[in-house]
């Protein structure tokens, strides 16, 4: 299984939709889920029972989270020179030039935040940030990074087709993007949502059909949301929840215990275990409600299990997020006939499509 391991809460940035959000949000949460208010701020378990727990899962890969876990390069480089398991990480970039290259090059996959061009960018997560990370992607490959590097995007304008491009353009062959919304009880406006969501969902068959285009010239762009659903198309395969929260994937917290997923972290309701716990005995968490009679479950696997979980949006608000995810997928199954007679023609390989699971980027925006 994955598992993210949050080695700090802390973080070097002050993103508008995520601190600034959770500084002017409700306590809404606590009053349907119990905290635990007593977790540390930082990693503070012990490595060597962090290694135990890993030894036994054989298909064990750890993720680096936080907060932002390049403010713990220490601890880092401890459970690097320690644990003997693949290692990803998802990071702001800010620090990158701060892990030596010994360590880094050990991180076979990395989600690098970023929201598309300068401008964009700097408008989210401030000031300089585009620049700084850039300059930090270049230095890691200049230094012999050959590991995947995936620019991770939070959308909340409607232009991702250019922002896309605007990544790939600059050297990201692979590419995540995650809705911002459902995850703030206090930001939904249906009027404004439903406006961005018609012209969000115009970009997306832009960037479908773009994508196509790409194929055809035998190059098959790692972008994310859509290369797992058609890898499932073709497989003709049935899909759980895409992140693999709370069934392939669980969060470590600072303290060592276990959750489903990062962002659930410290809430009491959704404990799985914790380091003294066998991998195959963790609790399993599953989507319920509307999700499971939807007609898309079994390409879509419920979006995300913490939106699932707490609702914070009303239902009509859901139903917008689920309409994107619904074009997402009537969108891709059109285009399956180019797809495999681009397959068929020796253009593209139906092996172009494959992924790992469960690393990092959640596929279903």
């Amino acid at each position: 299984m994955h598992y993210h391991i949050l080695l700090t809460q802390d973080c070097n940035s002050e993103c508008r939709y995520c601190y600034t959000k959770s500084m002017d949000e409700e306590n809404e949460l606590n009053k349907k889920f119990k905290f635990d208010f007593n977790c540390p701020s930082k990693f503070s378990a012990d490595v060597g029972k962090l290694k135990s727990f890993l030894d036994n899962d054989k298909e064990a890969v750890l993720v680096f989270y936080g907060g932002e876990p390049l403010l713990e390069i220490d601890k880092i480089k401890e459970i690097i020179d320690k644990i003997n398991v693949p290692f990803r990480m998802q990071t702001n970039g800010k620090l990158l030039d701060k892990l030596p290259a010994k360590y880094l090059n050990k991180i076979g996959k990395i989600l690098v935040s970023l929201d598309g061009n300068k401008d964009r960018t700097d408008y989210n997560r401030g000031q300089g940030t585009y620049d700084k990370v850039m300059q930090n992607v270049q230095l890691i490959k200049d230094n012999g990074y050959k590991g995947e590097l995936i620019a991770r995007m939070t959308i909340s304008f409607t232009d991702v087709f250019d922002q896309v491009l605007n990544l790939v353009d600059a050297g990201f062959e692979s590419v995540h993007w995650q809705l911002d919304a459902g995850f703030y009880k206090t930001d939904f406006d249906e009027k404004e949502f439903a406006k961005f969501i018609n012209s969000y969902n115009e970009s997306i068959t832009k960037l479908i059909n773009y994508w196509i285009i790409e194929m055809e010239n035998s190059r098959v762009l790692k972008l994310y949301p859509f290369l797992a659903i058609v890898d499932s198309l073709l497989k003709n395969e049935t899909a759980k929840l895409r992140c693999g929260a709370g069934h392939s994937g669980f969060a470590i917290s600072t303290d060592g215990k276990i959750y489903p997923c990062p962002i659930m972290n410290c809430m009491e309701d959704f404990v799985a275990g914790n380091l003294d716990s066998k991998p195959e005995e963790l609790k399993k968490f599953n989507v319920e409600g509307k999700c499971l009679k939807c007609e898309i479950k079994d390409l879509c696997g419920g979006r995300c299990l913490y939106w699932n979980k707490t609702k914070l949006w009303p239902e009509k608000g859901d139903e917008l997020i689920c309409k994107t995810i619904k074009h997402l997928i009537s969108e891709l199954k059109n285009k399956m006939p180019e797809i495999k007679k681009l397959i068929d023609e020796g253009i593209i390989k139906q092996s172009d499509f494959d992924y790992e699971k469960y690393f990092g980027p959640e596929i279903i925006p």
